[in-house]
């Protein structure tokens, strides 16, 4: 009797079901041929922004190689690090171990390294040992002011934690070098995955795939997933539009008018004062609503709204309107939590519903409906004069 892999059989019925749902979203009959060059556009921006990391990626990694070699050679060498370049490279750590790197005073002189000024207790052993392991210090004289709290001290006022130094797979930002390796050994472990299929095959693609969303991303791992309180995709856009500050103000401000020309919002409803429910098309042209409050209304100057706990789509925003001669510059600032994190953010991206590329899309026709006076939105023309203000 024939041996069924059950693995393997899991990923077929998975795949199967995925290219249908694929299919049937791109040969639609009446919208097929949009998505179709919506996705087209798509997987050229991707393979654009693939070849932009990789680039980035390799030159890094080229220039840390060297400079690890030359550092090694300079080290066999025995040669004493000038005295001004030795204070550099200890003041180049300062930022990444104290809170308050401006109150350090390093003096440099024949390898050996004198450290002075204010400095918090909980920060002096690790600033000492960290300047101990740069290159070229021989010795370190500890002549610091420590003090448990910052109290009255000037040097000690403001200023921000540190974490110390870390690993850099375990930082929150990599460095391209470090995403250009982490996203190859990704492919390749889900390369290897799809090879061999099976029980093995499935988590060598998830880790694969794993690692190479973070590498793309390059946002920790929790926050990928939507596991943290912090609001996972973060975006900003500058726009100029050529009219007075405060008929871009009066637009805006009029959330009713949005349907008519941001082709994903499907409605915009008033709850009560400074309350509203949006509808917007979500992935595959699913319906996904929320409310959201508004939270900052200054005339000619800002809106900032946030939308309310539990709402399917976390999200927050701020919009500056700013005179700039005879016309007005439009600063929006948008994040978001989608279902599944960044994870949920590129599926959703996918089917044509990237929030940053559709906010574009609709300061565009914004932009066009204050100048010109018109626009397109939704399949038909939209005329400034219809619209309340």
């Amino acid at each position: 009797m024939a041996r069924v892999n059950r693995g393997s059989s899991a990923i077929d019925l998975i795949t199967g079901i995925s290219l249908g749902a694929a299919a049937m979203y791109a040969l639609d009959p009446d919208r097929g041929r949009r998505r179709r060059a919506v996705a087209r556009d798509k997987a050229t921006r991707v393979i654009h922004d693939l070849r932009d990391v990789a680039d980035k990626g390799s030159r890094d990694l080229v220039n840390r190689t060297k400079g690890t070699f030359y550092e090694a050679w300079a080290s066999m060498r025995g040669k004493n690090v000038p005295d001004d370049i030795l204070e550099q490279r200890v003041r180049s750590k300062l930022g990444r171990v104290v809170s308050h790197p401006r109150s350090i005073e390093v003096h440099a002189d024949d390898g050996v390294v004198r450290l002075s000024g204010p400095v918090l207790e909980a920060e002096a052993d690790r600033l000492v040992n960290s300047v101990y392991r740069v290159r070229g210090v021989h010795e370190v004289r500890d002549e610091l002011e420590r003090h448990k709290e910052a109290g009255d001290v000037p040097g000690l006022q403001g200023g921000a934690g540190r974490p110390g130094e870390t690993f850099e797979l375990m930082q929150r930002n990599w460095s391209p070098a470090t995403r250009f390796l982490v996203g190859g050994t990704g492919v390749w472990l889900a390369m290897m995955g799809i090879r061999r299929r099976g029980v093995l095959g499935w988590p060598l693609f998830a880790a694969g795939s794993a690692l190479l969303t973070r590498s793309s991303a390059n946002v920790p791992a929790a926050q990928l997933a939507g596991l943290t309180g912090r609001r996972t995709i973060d975006f900003q856009k500058d726009i100029n539009i050529h009219a007075p500050v405060d008929e871009v103000f009066k637009f805006w401000a009029n959330f009713e008018n949005f349907p008519k020309f941001m082709l994903h919002v499907r409605e915009v409803t008033k709850i009560s004062e400074n309350r509203f429910r949006w509808t917007v098309t979500g992935p595959a042209g699913a319906p996904v609503s929320w409310v959201a409050q508004v939270t900052e209304f200054v005339p000619n100057q800002v809106i900032a709204w946030r939308s309310e706990e539990g709402s399917a789509v976390g999200n927050a925003g701020l919009v500056r309107f700013q005179q700039n001669g005879d016309s007005t510059r439009l600063t929006v600032r948008m994040s978001y939590s989608p279902p599944g994190g960044a994870i949920g953010h590129a599926f959703a991206s996918l089917f044509g519903t990237d929030p940053k590329h559709a906010m574009n899309d609709d300061l565009a026709r914004f932009k066009s409906l204050l100048e010109v006076g018109k626009t397109t939105g939704n399949q038909h023309q939209v005329r400034k004069e219809k619209l309340a203000i």
